[in-house]
């Protein structure tokens, strides 16, 4: 991509691809193409319910004039097999915006894709599972700008292996939010010149924000662990009580990599944390961490070419292991990973011979697919069985010959 900024969201960074980018016979595609998204590996079904939080503690930090904070939040769990639908990738009219705003500066014409069809593996409102116990939560954020969606491939997974995962839109900075009853809520404008003086100065307050949001939603797991309801809608049977505090991880992409490793440092409650390739922004790059802590990377990212990177290393005293993924983009640690080379082979060839003119390597690199997906998965599941589970495993110790692309790095 034209600008190349770790802690930048994927978003951030298409903003530099003009429309001009997208590709002719992609604005001319004819048909809709579908896509699908890998199902999970775990043993349990998955159920999922999308949740409206409110806080009224404070005011949004986003826009001022707003009294209080609201979000939209998932809940991803092992469910009971059942026979309710099956849960959107993306909310109609989130689908919708998504269309029209977010995947043309990525190469995708309005209209190419039919991003509201796509489907998860998990069932709307199933009953949780109770053979799988109390759930272990781990809390979820995605790239700065990019929706709680693009970490379902991930989300799901670990659900199905008997996590309780809470996914959270940050509203203001997503590119999109849909709340209940049709309102669309859309991201501040970005300013009009995006130096990295701007940037580091846009996350550091989209930092600010996330933590605080993530801190808040905590609470309000607690709360459903202690047995109260929340949200304001009916949850499904077996919720209420089925969260385990004493066990807590925190996951993210980019920024909310960033925002998992700063809970980690401040609160008690969170006992290991996540980075997927994010540079870390505010007070975590320097004083890093003294709980569990993993960081995938993409192939191009490195310590000496991340100075964040380089002085959280050095001041991280715990359990920490990085691992650099060969062949991977900063978006391979996105749902993009699964989606765009499905919707680049399913559109005709570009004039310059690019795979349906989508420039797939630029956001995803040219792992495999499939074996990215493994291999993240694998290590996420292994690192948080390990830390949260006490469930040893010597992935971490020696390579895995079923993972050649990643490598450990000292």
């Amino acid at each position: 991509m034209p600008v190349k900024t770790y802690a930048a969201p994927l978003a951030v960074a298409a903003l530099t691809l003009t429309p001009a980018t997208v590709p002719l016979h992609a604005q001319q595609a004819r048909q809709a193409v579908t896509v699908a998204l890998p199902a999970p590996g775990g043993p349990h079904p998955v159920g999922t319910v999308a949740l409206r939080l409110v806080d009224r503690s404070r005011r949004d930090p986003l826009v001022r004039s707003k009294p209080y904070r609201e979000l939209m939040v998932s809940l991803w769990y092992p469910a009971k097999d059942g026979t309710q639908p099956l849960a959107p990738h993306m909310a109609p009219l989130a689908a919708a915006d998504w269309d029209r705003r977010s995947a043309p500066p990525m190469g995708i014409a309005k209209g190419a894709v039919d991003w509201a069809a796509t489907r998860t593996a998990a069932r709307s409102g199933a009953p949780v599972e109770r053979g799988a116990g109390r759930l272990p939560v781990v809390l979820f954020g995605s790239g700065d700008g990019g929706p709680r969606t693009l970490g379902t491939t991930l989300v799901q997974d670990l659900a199905s292996r008997g996590y309780l995962v809470v996914t959270v839109d940050h509203t203001y900075e997503a590119d999109q939010v849909e709340f209940p009853g049709g309102r669309v809520v859309r991201a501040l404008p970005l300013p009009a010149k995006l130096t990295p003086r701007v940037i580091a100065a846009l996350l550091e307050r989209h930092s600010r924000a996330r933590l605080a949001d993530m801190r808040f939603v905590l609470d309000q797991v607690t709360a459903l662990g202690r047995g109260r309801a929340i949200g304001g809608g009916r949850l499904p049977d077996g919720l209420r009580g089925a969260p385990d505090l004493s066990r807590v991880g925190a996951l993210g992409q980019s920024l909310g990599g960033s925002v998992a490793a700063q809970l980690v440092h401040d609160d008690p409650r969170v006992d290991a944390g996540v980075n997927l390739d994010g540079g870390y922004v505010g007070p975590v790059a320097a004083t890093g961490v003294t709980r569990p802590f993993l960081q995938l990377a993409a192939q191009a990212h490195t310590r000496e070419n991340e100075p964040s990177w380089k002085s959280f290393w050095r001041a991280s005293k715990g359990w920490k292991r990085e691992l650099r993924f060969k062949g991977a983009a900063h978006g391979s640690f996105t749902d993009l990973q699964a989606l765009l080379p499905q919707i680049a082979a399913a559109l005709p060839k570009a004039a310059d011979g690019k795979q349906g003119g989508v420039p797939v390597a630029d956001f995803v690199g040219t792992i495999d697919p499939q074996r990215s997906v493994a291999a993240q998965r694998a290590y996420i599941g292994a690192f948080f069985d390990l830390h949260l589970l006490g469930k040893p495993t010597r992935l971490f110790q020696e390579p895995d010959s079923r993972f050649p692309e990643v490598s450990r790095i000292p």
